[in-house]
């Protein structure tokens, strides 16, 4: 697993860039000078797609196609293959579980919240709903560290032949490169890829440029969230540790679509649950720089409050 010791010294979150491209002008502030390593590993079979970003960053891309380098590793080392289609497997379960929890402990908040009775008394027994569901976080997000780690521990993806060849490949294109910008798509896949060649370790010191799930993947928890999936109403879930890169923080891009933002009890419900971090919304035009151990919010980007309030936040330290 990576540590929260491993930051970037620079390095932004934006919000999508599909409508609104934002990072070519990250880039000219930031006087990245050389090349820019892309990671679209998130776009799966897709990943080679990268016209839209080579236009915006002017012909300067490198695609580390990890998506591809992946497929390339489990059709060469088939042990490692079943050993991570087992580990996804259990995560998968482990994830139907806890989801079941989740469910009764959101509940009791929700009731709670439109219960009536003396304010005192409710607010306090709404803290304790709010500590039951975070207990609940965190043992879930302990087992699934432990599940990870099982899986490194067992296979050492990291000390395979296969592996050690991309992963030094990888490193030498990165020596060329001034900066690593890291797309959207399948969080997990983001993720899986991310460990898998060693990118955690990498991407110290570099500077970053990040959006959608990209910007997810590098906090200290990933959390799904959609208030409103077709299937009905959603709970915000853990999903999995992040690699620590940008932590203190819960990263919500298109936030203004799948949060509702205007349901203050909910917009409390999320701050509090995943306090003390920072519940930062990322929509289209939003931008959180990084500057060593200081945090740096753009004028269109917004936390969520525990009193169920967004609020614009200032500058602040890690």
């Amino acid at each position: 697993m990576y540590t929260e010791s491993q930051k970037p010294a620079t390095g932004v979150l934006l919000g999508p860039q599909r409508l609104a491209v934002t990072v070519d002008r990250e880039i000219e502030a930031l006087a990245i000078q050389g090349r820019i390593a892309v990671i679209t590993c998130g776009w799966q079979e897709r990943e080679a797609e990268d016209s839209e970003l080579q236009e915006a960053l002017g012909q300067r891309v490198i695609n580390l196609r990890l998506h591809a380098r992946s497929d390339a590793v489990f059709l060469d080392d088939r042990e490692l293959r079943e050993a991570h289609r087992t580990k996804q497997d259990r995560l998968r379960k482990l994830q139907t579980l806890y989801r079941g929890r989740l469910e009764h402990g959101v509940a009791a908040v929700r009731d709670l919240q439109q219960a009536r009775g003396p304010e005192d008394l409710i607010a306090a027994e709404i803290t304790a709903a709010i500590e039951a569901i975070r207990l609940v976080d965190r043992q879930h997000l302990a087992r699934v560290i432990l599940l990870n780690r099982d899986y490194e521990d067992g296979v050492r993806p990291g000390s395979r032949p296969v592996v050690v060849a991309h992963r030094q490949e990888i490193a030498g294109m990165l020596e060329d490169c001034g900066a690593v910008a890291i797309a959207g798509g399948n969080v997990a896949t983001i993720l899986n890829r991310l460990r898998l060649f060693g990118l955690g370790e990498l991407l110290v010191g570099r500077t970053i440029l990040a959006w959608s799930a990209g910007a997810m993947a590098l906090t200290d928890r990933v959390i799904l969230f959609h208030d409103s999936p077709p299937q009905g109403r959603g709970n915000a879930e853990v999903l999995d540790a992040g690699l620590g890169l940008f932590p203190g923080l819960v990263a919500l891009p298109h936030a203004r679509r799948r949060l509702l933002l205007d349901d203050a009890r909910r917009v409390s419900l999320f701050a509090r649950r995943f306090a003390p971090a920072r519940c930062i919304t990322l929509d289209p035009g939003s931008r959180l720089a990084r500057e060593g151990d200081r945090y740096r919010a753009g004028p269109n980007t917004r936390a969520l409050g525990d009193g169920g309030e967004l609020w614009a936040p200032e500058p602040w330290s890690l």
